[in-house]
């Protein structure tokens, strides 16, 4: 109520401002100067006349010159005079303000939601990010996937591993194989608990890929949000991986579902602009981060992705096999400039080493390799995704 008594009163306040000068008129400026001295002189010309210092023929051919100059005078001061009050125009002028002043707040404004100063955002974001509610509840809170269509046979096996590998609690494989193919059959809570079984057994020599598994099944189990347990596990990976892109893609949404999109447009955009974007982590951030620079007030468009386009696939399937594989070569090189220049994610890195394996060159995969090794020293899980490439180009030793 306050806001909109508020309102009124600066609605009235500008509306007297820009209306009074219109309801009431112009006053008429004071006596011109100019018009009052040619009409003294021509006063002093008829005396002068009448005293005979002037004969009447110079007395009329002066009396003209000065009628002119006063009728020139009496001009401007008629054009600098006021007009008449113009009480249409002013109602008009109110209507304008008052629809215009209306129609920008039903766009842009929030009826009926209270002053949210910054200060007060950040704090209800932090509060909100608090007193999130735990994993457990967030999965009893999901709704159920639809079942997935699986061989019967498959479901067979599913249902015997069920069984088996719990009456083995230290078998590391078994638990690795019953949360994949629990996530298989969209039994995420299920596949949750495998996983969080797998974690205890490896302990301290859990990797960065077991936490990231983990994260993921636990924010599929919970319908997409990120729960405090995730977190722990997220600020884990970035700890020992601070450019990890499935990381930095959860601790964005988790900002992101609790109000805060400026964070989540700062931690999405690297992996955004410098990651593969066929990726699953990569691919969500792409989706939403141009929503999240929007509630954050920044101007931001998404990069193109980087590959051939529908037109080069098209011309691809109407050339001749030498000149389909020189615009292989040349993509290839591209991407071998690009990484040698600015650098990129170890998935870019291992699609070089794969494309120069497929194309024969091997001289180049094993350079590629062994610079891949170099640049991502003591990161594991990059550096095991550059190893498959290498051994799938016969390069790895």
């Amino acid at each position: 109520m306050v806001f909109w008594i508020i309102c009124v009163v600066l609605s009235l306040v500008v509306g007297v401002l820009v209306v009074k000068p219109l309801w009431d008129g112009q006053k008429p400026p004071a006596a011109d100067p100019d018009v009052a001295f040619y009409r003294a002189q021509l006063a002093e010309l008829e005396n002068d006349v009448a005293r005979g210092t002037i004969d009447q023929l110079e007395a009329d051919r002066a009396r003209v010159e000065v009628q002119r100059r006063l009728l020139a005078a009496d001009g401007r001061h008629m054009t600098r005079g006021g007009s008449a009050p113009s009480r249409g125009v002013a109602i008009a002028v109110i209507g304008v303000i008052t629809a215009a002043g209306l129609g920008a707040y039903w766009q842009l404004g929030a009826i009926g939601y209270p002053d949210l100063p910054l200060k007060a955002r950040i704090a209800a974001s932090d509060e909100m990010r608090l007193n999130r509610p735990d994993q457990a509840a967030l999965q009893a809170a999901a709704l159920p996937p639809l079942a997935p269509d699986v061989p019967a046979d498959y479901l067979a096996s599913v249902e015997q591993l069920r069984k088996l590998v719990p009456t083995r609690p230290d078998d590391l494989r078994g638990w690795e194989l019953l949360a994949y193919h629990e996530a298989q059959m969209r039994e995420y809570p299920a596949a949750v608990e495998a996983q969080a079984r797998v974690m205890t057994l490896r302990g301290d020599a859990a990797s960065v890929d077991d936490k990231r598994l983990m994260v993921d099944l636990m924010v599929t189990a919970a319908d997409g949000l990120v729960s405090p347990e995730a977190e722990v596990l997220v600020r884990q990976i970035l700890e020992a991986d601070p450019e990890n892109a499935g990381a930095l893609y959860y601790m964005g949404a988790l900002y992101y579902q609790t109000d805060r999109s400026d964070v989540a447009f700062r931690l999405w955009r690297p992996i955004v602009e410098g990651g593969d974007p066929t990726e699953f982590h990569v691919a969500a951030a792409r989706s939403q981060i141009e929503d999240a620079a929007f509630r954050a007030g920044v101007k931001y468009s998404l990069p193109a992705l980087r590959g051939p386009n529908a037109d080069d696939i098209a011309n691809a399937q109407t050339m001749t096999e030498g000149d389909r594989q020189d615009m292989i070569r040349g993509m290839v090189s591209q991407l071998a400039g690009r990484l040698a220049d600015e650098g990129g994610p170890a998935s870019e890195w291992a699609r070089l080493i794969t494309a120069y394996g497929v194309l024969g060159e091997a001289e180049n995969a094993a350079a590629i390799w062994a610079e891949a090794q170099t640049v991502f020293a003591g990161a594991d899980a990059e550096l095991a995704t550059l190893r498959a490439a290498a051994e799938a180009a016969g390069v790895a030793q």
